[in-house]
């Protein structure tokens, strides 16, 4: 419980004084009056104001009193607790407490982001800050220290967010590292010394971080540890390895101490962390041709310290069997079960068998360097990893070594970024492809209307020219699902409820599935706004819903089956607890289409969103059904995911960020404008195209209307027309052009015509466009468009609509 704040020696003068007054008085009315009431009033009058002198100087000091002081030694007793590198810092940048494991790893108390770093680890670290002061936390990760690589999570804490905790942590490498130096050194290495097996553990520039003691001995002729002195002791701890070693005529290595005359040395280097920064741990072993072999003891040893290291490592005899493989090998290997293999050939597929026989027989005939080979495991033969093989001496039975590296993390993410690079390819080159064909769709359809003007219905080639328009029409729309899929269309966002927009289409959903998949809807509370498109949100919602309907009929044709779609919140916590990396943590608002079919094989799952694939028969598929919902999903900011069994369905879910402001309330659509049948106008126009069907079509289409045209293949050219023929009434110009594009020569003439109002189009997106078209009083015309189209946009702009 809080204590309240105690009375000051002021109040308690205070309180004296008054009860004195109070008291005298008292026995003054007493003397003069002599009327004890009279008398005891006064007493308690004199209380009564010494005890609201009490309350005022109490509560006023309670009023005044500061923000609750933090308890900083307290606060440095915590972060001691903690092995990781802690230190805290106040919202002027300073720091205020670190602990003893921060002193170490950075050499002092310096203060966040001004760490012994470089450059690039500074700027990071800079921005991890910034990022935490804005988000609440952030991370940035293998940051080089002087003697480490760190990784460093930044959280916003304090009763008013004005602090920053920072926690650095050292990496894997280093982790491992430190536990093989702690190996070395310590009672592990004393019982590998005393079977005669010397270790050491290198660092990258080749000085020695760590040896056991009867390295030591060897090297420095005592151990190291006890004594200084040039030559005969000293810590050998960062001095240069190779200083300790000499190499005679036959290439025999040996102690310089003992020199040529001394034991020859086996060296043996063990593959370690991955890296070329990272340290290399080398055993020497006694190689005289006479000597003894390593008995069951030294054996013994080996293998403990190969069981301990975090590393997967494995050892093999002279005929190829494995004699031990550590915890860390068999996770790498994906060794399951408990029979594990004889043979290394037995964990690669047979493609790779044969080679990893003939170097393992290599290495154990000799073989004194190591190797790396890529080799393919049998659980995920689409996966290569790295195996390194090394040549192993006086080891007992033990002839080759082996190391495996875990690599499923890795791997995984190289194929996401190389789906991430793919899909941003095939998008580039859909939104050229739509931009062209755009194009040639414009002036198709723009001379089938203007044929439909020379022919009425009943003409022999009315219906021809019909059907040829209906068709290209069709293609437009397919122009339209390649720039979705490129997240280069042109959206109209609204602030709006997804429950709202599954409800529009909800009868058109009970059409598509027919008489055989059941439809049943369901909508969660508490749903946020989204903001995206709805037009395009109804387009998701179908696209998804036929293909899970094709799905259901396709697993049981007779049977049917059920197609669910809901909306649910997503809080950030739950979010957070899907530790997803792909998923940033906020509040989201998801649609979920599940259905009943036979699901997805695993090896179609990865593909499903990419453009033209499809699992369907040839002809009754184009590929772009789900390319185009992820490019709508994605464009509107959300994300979908795809998760399916085989045999159990399919599962589709799309999280959409929930929207800041409130949702604006739902009105009823407009009423589309009456628009005058007679589109005839007057003045001239400055129509600039640089596609020669286009601009040919077009200006048919605005003088048949009545209007003066004059045309221009680019920019440059549209300026001298302007030069020679003045202000026109209206400029009709493409965006992007070769020579100068329309924004550019729009600013030009503007300079001289401020008023002149504008008429933008484009096979691109309006969206795509918007930085280089952020002009004023312009207007935007998307290809392909019809004659009427172009004819209303050109009154609507003149009319200043």
């Amino acid at each position: 419980m809080a204590s309240l704040p105690q009375t000051t020696p002021h109040v308690r003068t205070a309180v004296l004084i008054a009860a004195g007054a109070a008291l005298g008085a008292a026995l003054l009315i007493l003397l003069l009056v002599g009327s004890v009431v009279a008398a005891a009033g006064f007493l308690a009058a004199g209380i009564i104001a010494g005890g609201a002198v009490i309350a005022w100087r109490t509560l006023d000091a309670a009023s005044t009193a500061g923000p609750r002081a933090i308890d900083w030694d307290f606060a440095r007793a915590l972060a001691e607790a903690s092995t990781d590198a802690v230190a805290v810092t106040d919202r002027a940048g300073r720091l205020v407490c670190a602990n003893d494991a921060y002193e170490r790893v950075f050499g002092g108390f310096p203060t966040p982001p001004g760490l012994p770093l470089d450059e690039v680890g500074v700027a990071a670290l800079g921005n991890a800050g910034r990022a935490a002061w804005r988000d609440g936390s952030a991370r940035a990760d293998r940051l080089a220290t002087p003697t480490a690589r760190v990784s460093v999570r930044v959280t916003r804490a304090g009763d008013e967010a004005d602090m920053l905790v920072w926690r650095f942590v050292t990496t894997e490498e280093d982790d491992l590292a430190e536990t093989a130096s702690a190996l070395i050194a310590g009672p592990t290495g004393d019982r590998l010394g005393s079977s005669g097996i010397m270790i050491a553990l290198i660092t990258p520039d080749g000085r020695i971080r760590a040896a056991n003691r009867v390295l030591r001995v060897r090297a420095l002729g005592q151990d190291g540890g006890e004594t200084g002195g040039e030559g005969g002791g000293g810590d050998i701890a960062g001095r240069d390895f190779a200083r300790f070693l000499i190499t005679d005529s036959r290439g025999l290595v040996r102690f310089e101490r003992e020199g040529l005359g001394g034991t020859p040395l086996r060296v043996v280097q063990i593959p370690f962390v991955e890296g070329d920064d990272a340290p290399v741990l080398v055993m020497l072993l006694d190689d005289e041709e006479d000597a003894p072999a390593v008995g069951a003891s030294a054996a013994a040893h080996v293998r403990s310290l190969v069981s301990l290291m975090p590393f997967g490592m494995a050892l093999v005899d002279r005929d190829g069997r494995f004699l031990q493989m550590n915890t860390a090998f068999l996770r790498a290997a994906g060794v399951t079960g408990a029979a594990p293999p004889l043979y290394p050939g037995d964990l690669v597929v047979r493609e790779d068998k044969a080679a990893v026989a003939d170097a393992i027989r290599r290495f154990a005939g000799g073989a004194t360097h190591s190797s790396d080979m890529a080799v393919r495991l049998k659980d995920h033969p689409d996966e290569p990893v790295a195996l390194t093989i090394a040549g192993a001496r006086g080891l007992g039975d033990a002839a080759v070594l082996l190391s495996l590296k875990d690599n499923s993390e890795e791997s995984r993410l190289k194929r996401e970024v190389a789906q991430a690079t793919k899909m941003q390819a095939v998008g580039q080159l859909a939104g050229g492809v739509a931009h062209d064909f755009n194009n040639i769709l414009t002036a198709v359809i723009g001379h089938c209307d203007l044929m439909l003007m020379r022919h009425s219905p009943g003409d022999s080639d009315y219906d021809d020219i019909q059907q040829i328009r209906t068709n290209s029409n069709r293609a437009a729309g397919l122009t339209r699902q390649l720039l979705a899929f490129s997240r280069q269309q042109t959206l109209r966002p609204q602030i709006l409820q997804l429950p709202d927009v599954v409800s529009e289409v909800s009868n058109l959903l009970k059409r598509l599935m027919g008489e055989n998949v059941r439809l049943d809807m369901t909508h969660g509370r508490n749903l946020g706004p989204v903001r995206a498109d709805p037009g395009q949100l109804e387009q998701v919602v179908v696209n998804l819903a036929v293909n899970a309907r094709d799905a259901i009929l396709a697993a049981n044709p007779r049977g049917g089956g059920t197609l669910s779609i809901s909306t649910r919140a997503v809080s950030s916590a739950e979010v957070r607890q899907m530790a997803s990396d792909i998923l940033p943590v906020a509040d989201y608002t998801a649609l979920v289409v599940q259905d009943t079919g036979a699901g997805i094989a695993p090896d179609v799952l990865p593909k499903i969103f990419e453009p033209f694939f499809t699992t369907k028969e040839f002809g009754k598929g184009t590929g772009l059904g789900l390319s185009t919902v992820y490019g709508i999903v994605k464009q509107s900011g959300g994300y979908i995911f795809a998760d399916s069994k085989p045999g159990q369905g399919a599962t589709f879910t799309m999280y959409l960020p929930v929207h800041a402001a409130p949702a604006a309330p739902r009105l009823a659509p407009p009423k589309p404008a009456t628009r005058p049948a007679d589109l005839w106008g007057t003045g001239t126009i400055l129509l600039v195209e640089d596609e020669d069907m286009v601009r040919a079509v077009a200006e048919r289409a605005l003088t048949r209307q009545g209007y003066s045209v004059l045309t221009a293949e680019n920019g440059e050219i549209g300026l001298q027309v302007l030069e020679k023929n003045g202000r026109p009434d209206l400029l009709v110009s493409d965006v992007v052009m070769p020579t100068m594009d329309g924004p550019t020569m729009v600013r030009r003439a503007r300079e001289k015509y401020p008023d002149l109002p504008v008429l933008f189009m484009s096979g691109y997106a309006e969206e795509q466009l918007r930085k280089s078209i952020d002009l004023d009083n312009v207007a935007f015309l998307p290809k392909p468009f019809s004659v009427q189209q172009l004819a209303e946009a050109a009154r609507d702009v003149l009319a200043g609509r």
